[in-house]
């Protein structure tokens, strides 16, 4: 991050719209562009309405953050089971902690990089190292703010890859996030879970309508010869749009959706890599360092699975702040500059 942008970090930013006019852009993003895909309104929200309406033993608790997790949706349908914790979420990570503990199923919300940096120490002693079910659930991973560095959580995945007992999901859409929830809520142990929120759009069923989600498993949502990309997140919406983009150039994508970061999918992602012919390419929300492109290296080289092998991510540094959409050309996660990636590496 430079002086310059340290300086124009809470400044609202420009992108140019498609007539070439000056759109106002604010560097905090509530809801991540999708062009072309119908959103649904707070799913994880209502998700956890409908599995606590099921399981009286989840709770859900937040640190001042609720209107910005999405938790004010179950806060207004189940208030006596809503717990607001202020803005203390080492506090709250260990009273989710001590409910767990009672025979609750804690769903825990803050901003991902106060999860990872400020409350990491309670997760891994509190949470982790008891294998107990509380479920933390965090906004703005990767780069979907614009600001900057204090709320950019690029590193998340390799915070947490590294603790132990922790499962670990990173939901493309709206229909991952309303199967994320039940299935995490019944996962015996703890979750860390990236979260899109506001409005969200459905992107997989649009591209296999049969797609569901499911902890624990990689889909292949596209099919095709000529490149693999493994992708996480919302990379897995721009490798679908890039495909599309790279089929008028008649380059034929196949697309591997992989949720679940930790467990990976080991099986699946050794049976589309090792069929031999095709560019594999990883595209994650995250810094190339501990994400998932060195987890799907490590599972193909341990294997003796070798491919020729690309990643698409966030470089090893401090991001600059500005205009989501400005950002995410800027770092090569806009579909245009995924089509363009592949297309220079064939």
């Amino acid at each position: 991050m430079t002086l310059a942008s340290m300086a124009r970090k809470y400044e609202a930013r420009t992108a140019p719209g498609a007539d070439g006019t000056r759109l106002t852009t604010s560097a905090m993003i509530a809801s991540l562009a999708a062009e072309g895909y119908d959103t649904v309104a707070a799913p994880f929200g209502h998700a956890l309405v409908a599995a606590a309406a099921r399981d009286e033993r989840i709770v859900g608790l937040t640190a001042d953050l609720s209107k910005y997790t999405d938790l004010h949706v179950f806060a207004e349908a189940m208030p006596d089971r809503f717990y607001q914790m202020g803005m203390a979420e080492q506090v709250m990570v260990s009273a989710a902690a001590g409910l767990a503990r009672e025979g609750f199923v804690p769903f825990a919300t803050t901003y991902a990089v106060f999860a990872s940096r400020r409350a990491y120490d309670f997760i891994a002693m509190a949470i982790a190292e008891e294998n107990l079910p509380v479920k933390i659930v965090c906004a703005l991973p990767g780069l979907t703010t614009g600001y900057g560095p204090s709320h950019q959580a690029t590193e998340d995945l390799a915070i947490f890859r590294g603790l132990p007992n922790m499962t670990i999901v990173d939901p493309c859409d709206a229909d991952d996030i309303a199967g994320m929830v039940p299935a995490i809520a019944a996962h015996d142990g703890p979750a860390y879970c990236r979260l899109l929120r506001g409005r969200v759009p459905k992107v997989l069923t649009r591209h296999k309508p049969d797609y569901r989600f499911e902890l624990g498993k990689a889909s292949l949502v596209r099919e095709g010869s000529d490149v693999l990309v493994i992708a996480t997140g919302f990379m897995t919406m721009r490798a679908l749009d890039a495909a599309v983009r790279l089929a008028a150039d008649g380059v034929d994508v196949a697309v591997l959706h992989v949720p679940t970061v930790k467990p990976l999918d080991t099986a699946t992602i050794l049976a589309e890599a090792g069929k031999g012919g095709r560019l594999v390419v990883t595209a994650e929300n995250h810094t190339v360092v501990g994400g998932l492109g060195e987890a799907v290296a490590c599972a193909l080289l341990t294997a003796g699975v070798t491919p020729t092998f690309r990643m698409i991510g966030l470089p090893d540094a401090f991001l600059e702040a500005g205009a989501l959409q400005t950002l995410h050309d800027m770092y090569g996660l806009s579909a245009d500059k995924v089509a363009s990636q592949i297309k220079g590496w064939l």
